[in-house]
């Protein structure tokens, strides 16, 4: 299955919807078009996982590399509307801890 990214923008503030599978296909695409949006100060990045299927180790990098890039830049990272399935794999890694995560 192939991903679907939809980036919306307004100021600081972007709004991405992801649909579909990450897994180490899909995840280069991914983090081609998440890490621009870590550019500049205090923006607010806020991905939407309702609609994503399926998240490996790969997928959670990408995601670990925009937290970091957002905390360097003095923004913040928002995933929400995660699956129970997808927010245990981040309490398992313990990400849960340390990422803004909400199941809805």
């Amino acid at each position: 299955m192939n991903l679907s990214i939809d980036i919306h923008q307004k100021n600081e503030e972007v709004s991405v919807l992801l649909a579909g599978e990450i897994d180490a296909f899909t995840a280069p695409n991914l983090r081609e078009e998440l890490l621009p949006l870590a550019e500049g100060d205090k923006k607010v990045v806020t991905v939407n996982l309702k609609d994503v299927s399926y998240l490996d180790s790969t997928g959670l990098g990408v995601f670990v590399g925009l937290f970091k890039k957002m905390k360097e830049n003095g923004g913040e990272l928002r995933l929400i509307e995660l699956s129970d399935r997808l927010k245990r794999l981040f309490e398992i890694t313990g990400l849960g801890n340390i990422m803004n995560i909400s199941a809805n």
